[in-house]
């Protein structure tokens, strides 16, 4: 699958490109933004639509999560693939042009950037830890250093170190940059690395194979 080909626009508003998916329903009357008494805009799309939660003033911060409950149930290994949003901090499981799930997701911070571009999934692994970062202990268990870097920080004699968790890893380039479960922020904050919420992300990997397309932008 050209992954480049997901990036479209919807109704032929720019929008919809920024968001680099096709929003499956456009209505003419949703395009006029109405207001209430105290000023404040009026969702104008149909209750419980994608267009409806993107609307929200807190979109795209939010925790919460969007799914399209007919389409996932649609949506298997082989008609998924899944888009990045760095700026929104936004992941998205497509099934063509229509968004299956619109899910929170921490990327890398600026000293450790999530890469752009086009990549496949290479890996999956359901229980995975990171052999990098994670906790070192000294040798009654005392926790001595979080977060460690295994590549700089001494672990003590009798001591251990112990790698972060890394569930439902799903890598994407050979320096070691993938999707899994972490700790969410609504801010770049990773290594590198696009945490997903532990109630969304192993949807996404059931969904998902090695070979899967994943558009980061």
């Amino acid at each position: 699958m050209n992954v480049s080909r997901i990036i479209r626009t919807a109704c032929g508003f720019a929008a919809a490109a920024a968001l680099a998916f096709t929003v499956s329903s456009c209505a003419t009357d949703s395009n006029v933004i109405r207001y209430d008494e105290d000023g404040n805009p009026i969702n104008p799309h149909p209750p419980g639509s994608h267009a409806h939660f993107t609307f929200d003033s807190s979109y795209p911060k939010t925790h919460d999560v969007w799914k399209d409950e007919e389409l996932l149930a649609k949506t298997d290994d082989s008609n998924s693939h899944i888009v990045i949003d760095l700026e929104k901090q936004r992941g998205f499981l497509m099934n063509g042009d229509r968004v299956v799930i619109d899910y929170p997701v921490t990327t890398g911070k600026s000293s450790h950037p999530t890469p752009t571009g086009e990549f496949t999934v290479t890996e999956r692994i359901v229980d995975k830890s990171s052999n990098k970062y994670g906790t070192i202990y000294d040798a009654d268990g005392e926790r001595v250093k979080y977060p460690a870097d295994i590549t700089r920080d001494e672990v003590p004699e009798g001591g251990e170190f112990v790698g972060s968790p890394m569930q439902y890893w799903m890598r994407l380039t050979n320096s070691g940059i993938g999707l899994h479960v972490g700790p969410m922020r609504r801010t770049p904050a990773s290594h590198g690395c696009i945490r997903g919420p532990r109630s969304t992300h192993p949807i996404v990997f059931r969904k998902s194979r090695v070979g899967t397309p994943v558009l980061i932008r």
